[in-house]
């Protein structure tokens, strides 16, 4: 019998989570060119019959992908949407008359208690039920009228990352899908994911000022607010540093009082109409004198204390967010690794979280 030879790498701390993160510009081709006919397909059907408003439910990560398809939703359709609480029904019993009303459920597992029973629930009171998941035989696809697969494969480490982009790309597909789009501003997002990636040197200089970090703000607007939100969830379940996610017009409203010269604040800059409405807090910002790193176009980083330039000249504003939080992805594994912990292996977590 050949002895074979260990891979250095199988043992290494964030060894999964770095080879998902790997996989992404593979999963976001693979959605254009397998996922997308389907996609369009089950929009098209939905479109049909002319749902009156939207409801997202997810949990964590989905989340942010579900508060994403929400700017979607009511910038290039201009349908109402709102982020549903599913307690109302799993846990106070309410029955809402959602007649002809489309809800959105995004799962990675699809295996949430909460999540099939809210659908289920919503089913019966007269919904159009869609589920966005990783898993086409979850018993989330299983309640829902609908199924959309992101197919991102296998996700074993525990923060989602290859599913949270695949999840924006699918999302954004269906949302084009609606009015008769065809996609092909996303057809740019499997390449520059691709760059993306091959630049973690420059996200690991940027994560040692963040090694000793007690805390992080991030902010942004429009597009990149879910980016924001997905970056601190990161940081927070990999690396354990409390980072709070703030759109840059909460941020005005009282917790702009708590920045400073030591707290480091990240800003998400959409290049478009969203990083336009986010430039009076930048500059209150440099005004406060705060540590302030810019993820986004270059005139934007220039102007900060660090940052990461994105290629967004060409990219349309709606489909920047699957390349923003690429960075800040490396950037909580950098830290995390810097740190002297395990991102594959975050403490007191689960990969299917199962909430009532």
């Amino acid at each position: 019998m050949t002895a074979t030879t260990p891979d250095p790498l199988s043992e290494l701390p964030g060894r999964i989570m770095a080879r998902e993160m790997a996989e992404q510009p593979a999963v976001l081709r693979r959605i254009l060119d397998e996922g997308a006919p389907g996609i369009r397909k089950v929009a098209q059907e939905i479109a049909a019959r002319r749902p009156r408003f939207v409801l997202l439910t997810a949990r964590g990560t989905s989340d942010n992908a579900a508060l994403y398809a929400k700017y979607l939703l009511e910038v290039r359709l201009g349908l109402p949407c709102g982020l549903t609480s599913m307690s109302t029904t799993t846990a106070y019993d309410a029955r809402p008359d959602l007649t002809d009303v489309l809800v959105v459920t995004v799962s990675q597992s699809g295996g949430s208690p909460d999540l099939v029973a809210s659908t289920r629930s919503a089913r019966e009171a007269g919904a159009i039920t869609l589920a966005v998941t990783n898993n086409p035989d979850s018993p989330l696809a299983g309640v829902s009228e609908y199924h959309v697969d992101i197919m991102a494969g296998p996700e074993k480490a525990l923060p989602a990352t290859k599913t949270y982009t695949a999840s924006l790309l699918a999302l954004y597909l269906f949302v084009e899908g609606l009015h008769g789009g065809d996609g092909a501003p996303a057809q740019v997002l499997p390449d520059l994911a691709a760059q993306l990636l091959a630049r973690q040197d420059e996200v690991r200089a940027l994560a040692a000022r963040y090694r000793f970090a007690e805390r992080m703000v991030i902010t942004s607007r429009g597009y990149g607010y879910p980016t924001a939100k997905e970056a601190a969830l990161k940081l927070m379940e990999t690396s354990y540093i409390p980072a709070l996610a703030y759109s840059g017009a909460d941020l005005l409203h009282g917790p702009l009082a708590m920045v400073d010269n030591v707290s480091p604040v990240i800003a998400v800059v959409t290049d478009g109409k969203g990083g336009e409405a986010l430039q009076p807090v930048l500059d209150r910002l440099r005004g406060r004198g705060a540590d302030l790193v810019v993820v986004g176009p270059r005139s934007q980083v220039e102007q900060a204390s660090a940052g990461f330039v994105l290629p967004t000249e060409g990219v349309a504003e709606e489909v920047q967010p699957v390349l923003e939080i690429i960075p800040l992805q490396l950037l909580a594994y950098e830290v995390t690794i810097a740190r002297g912990q395990d991102p594959d292996a975050p403490r007191a977590l689960a990969k299917v979280t199962e909430t009532r």
